[in-house]
């Protein structure tokens, strides 16, 4: 019954500018898909840099501020462009995209992956080794990256399906 309360807002959307001219020229689209897809490899890519050190599995010789440091802009400045492109494929065909149920699984991930993203970044900035200091921050550092994983994997894996699920 909610989709129904979607249904005039995606008229409207389908109906503007923006719209008309994303599904009227041919290239628009696939040019959209490419770089939202390039912005996702880049943050799916340098969360999961980060989750390997935290998990032991990668770099022993440099700390996961180090790590942190390196790869954390690649997750934060790339969401700004899956954020614009994303806005604009949907506005292509909203009702495909926001009346889908797997897009809305999406969109609960990228929220997930980003907070668990967060509270592995926010005690380094209060101290540069926290992760590194004992034994106890470490197996929590491990439970973060356990689940960061399943999260940026998840999104990748429903950004895919929404392609082929039906709305309801």
């Amino acid at each position: 019954m909610a989709w129904l309360s979607l249904e005039p807002f995606c008229r409207w959307l389908a109906g503007t500018p923006v719209s008309q001219t994303i599904q009227t020229i041919e290239w628009i689209i696939p040019a959209l898909q490419t770089v939202h897809i390039l912005a996702v490899a880049c943050v799916v890519t340098s969360a999961l840099m980060i989750d390997l050190r935290l998990l032991g599995l990668g770099r022993h010789d440099q700390p996961v501020a180090a790590i942190a440091r390196r790869f954390l802009p690649f997750i934060w400045w790339p969401l700004p462009v899956l954020a614009a492109t994303g806005a604009l494929l949907i506005a292509a065909e909203p009702a495909r995209s926001l009346r889908n149920p797997v897009f809305l699984l999406k969109m609960e991930l990228l929220v997930l992956a980003a907070g668990i993203t967060l509270l592995c970044q926010i005690p380094l900035r209060r101290n540069a080794a926290f992760w590194d200091l004992s034994a106890g921050r470490r197996r929590l550092g491990r439970l973060i990256a356990l689940a960061s994983l399943p999260a940026w994997i998840g999104v990748v894996f429903a950004g895919r399906w929404i392609a082929y699920i039906q709305g309801v």
